[in-house]
């Protein structure tokens, strides 16, 4: 049996966009790569319909990731600020698609989980909550991952100071790390031009 041809990004957006009906929001095809759109509500629905379909068969879920959308479009954009985006894999059928869907508050940031669609979401959920602030509901251990347990805030949210809001430091006399508030200074830095006359050997 020879490799498997895959269905070109336009077949399979017409087969995506079949399989989705009313609940794709968007389906759109650049650079080679299909993108469909669902709303938060039917996140979950969708997920199953792209696993289960046949045509679609989207088996495994290979990336899933926070996206903040606030300064996007040099601020001219308007739309919800926090979407999750999930890269899907079809082994069988040698396809890929690429799912987003757009969290309906923006200060209280909640989608699905699917975990229980596929297992490999739940560190990349767990991520998407450490450094984003989603809430994934239906998760069954959503905690932070990659940050420590006492840290204070979402550190890829554009609004997130480079510096962050506390430090820490390993106490000797107190023999434990201690937090405190960040002690450095924020300041903007000019460069210094220095014009020489003669720079080069050139008049």
């Amino acid at each position: 049996m020879g490799p498997l041809h895959p269905a070109t990004a336009e077949q399979l957006a017409a087969t995506v966009a079949a399989a989705l009906g009313e609940k794709a929001r968007r389906v759109s095809v650049a650079l080679g790569e299909l993108t469909v759109v669902v709303a938060a509500p039917d996140y979950l629905a969708a997920a199953l319909i792209l696993r289960d379909t046949p045509g679609c068969q989207f088996e495994q879920l290979i990336d899933l990731c926070g996206i903040d959308y606030s300064e996007y479009a040099d601020g001219r954009y308007d739309g919800r600020r926090f979407c999750v985006a999930s890269h899907l894999l079809s082994v069988s059928l040698n396809q890929r698609v690429r799912l987003k869907v757009f969290c309906g508050d923006d200060d209280f940031p909640v989608v699905a989980s699917l975990t229980e669609v596929w297992n490999s979401a739940n560190w990349f959920e767990r991520e998407a909550f450490d450094l984003f602030g989603i809430i994934f509901e239906g998760h069954n251990d959503l905690r932070r991952i990659l940050t420590d347990y006492g840290f204070i805030g979402h550190p890829f949210r554009k609004d997130f100071p480079t510096t962050g809001h506390v430090e820490m430091r390993y106490d000797s006399e107190q023999k434990r790390v201690i937090y405190q508030p960040v002690t450095i200074e924020p300041r903007e830095t000019t460069p210094r031009v220095i014009r020489e006359d003669n720079y080069g050997g050139l008049q």
